[in-house]
């Protein structure tokens, strides 16, 4: 292997296939919802956005997705503002529509509806040049079981600690 490359799917926590480039990420997603299932969908935005995007200047944190009239918004995704736009830059937490196919907004619209759940971002990516956003099919935590993940976490770090211990 040559100095300095990484073997084939490893990369930076969090990072997806080779050809990816990591905008944003969304860690506390994972501890504050149970995910069901994600889907990759694409993200229509405007030039400065993505050179915004590019320069890391994104927060995923409060956002979320919504069916309406046919179609998916992302909301409260707050892309800065560029700095090498005049005035006439973007609005920097406009709501952005979301590109996926018609039976896939189908079936998500009928679950987020009638089941409860939400559509929530997990990570944002270039992929192949196109801006894409991982989403997932999510329902909120209560209280008990985000004490729950906490707990999990913590044995799993004893354990491996135990174990290194063990082996030196």
């Amino acid at each position: 292997m040559a100095k300095g490359s990484q073997p084939k799917g490893k990369g930076p926590k969090g990072a997806g296939a080779p050809g990816e480039k990591l905008a944003a990420q969304n860690r506390r997603a994972r501890f504050d919802y149970a995910i069901e299932s994600t889907l990759e969908v694409g993200l229509a935005l405007v030039g400065s956005e993505v050179k915004a995007l590019r320069e890391g200047s994104v927060n995923l944190t409060d956002a979320f997705a919504l069916p309406e009239k046919g179609e998916l918004w992302l909301m409260n995704l707050n892309i800065g503002r560029y700095k090498g736009t005049t005035s006439y830059g973007h609005e920097p937490l406009r709501r952005r529509r979301l590109l996926l196919h018609k039976r896939e907004l189908e079936r998500l619209t009928v679950k987020v509806k009638e089941r409860g759940f939400a559509l929530i971002p997990l990570r944002l990516y270039f992929k192949g040049g196109w801006a894409k956003v991982e989403l997932a099919l999510a329902k909120g935590k209560a209280h008990e079981d985000r004490r729950q993940t906490i707990r999990e976490r913590e044995t799993k770090r004893e354990m491996s600690r135990a174990l290194r211990a063990r082996s030196r």
